[in-house]
């Protein structure tokens, strides 16, 4: 599928699950007040988020196929990487096991809801060295759409780019 097909694909998805008129109250427990709510599910997202930030710097990706739903889209830096099952065995994986240090720093996130989607966008810097020697420093940014399945946050979708800060 083209990657403009992809993402429409995402925006259909998105828009056939809003309800037309919808009142913020139907998206959250009637027991529970919004501001709660949406702080707990903001946070839940961001648990989501950060453990695969943890991963990754941990080299160590195993047991992140659970954060992400079987259907999950990847898009990286200009190229469609499949589901993160593929982009796990045919990216990350040999990727992670290339270097000795991956290190994120200035990370910041914004999470928005539309219906029962969660929107995340990232910023942050990154710094790579390799077992060979070689350092890569990089400001990147990833925006992930993210839906609950069986009451837990997964992506359904990760878009991330990256590029060489000024100067570099």
């Amino acid at each position: 599928m083209s990657y403009v097909k992809q993402c429409l694909a995402v925006a259909v998805v998105v828009l056939a699950t809003q309800p037309a008129f919808a009142h913020p109250s139907e998206f959250h427990s009637p027991s529970k007040p919004i501001a709660s709510s949406t702080t707990n599910e903001t946070a839940a997202v961001r648990g989501v988020l950060g453990k695969y930030q943890a991963a990754v710097e941990h080299l160590d990706a195993a047991g992140t196929a659970r954060l992400f739903t079987a259907d999950s889209t990847i898009f990286e830096s200009g190229g469609v990487e499949g589901n993160y099952a593929n982009y796990l065995a045919h990216h990350l994986t040999p990727e992670l096991a290339g270097f000795k240090s991956f290190r994120f720093s200035n990370y910041k996130v914004d999470v928005r809801f539309e219906g029962p989607i969660a929107l995340a966008t990232e910023s942050y810097r990154y710094r790579i060295e390799t077992k060979k020697g070689e350092i890569a420093e990089r400001l990147g940014v990833a925006t992930s759409a993210l839906k609950k399945v069986g009451g837990q946050w997964k992506i359904i979708s990760m878009h991330n780019s990256a590029r060489k800060p000024k100067g570099s």
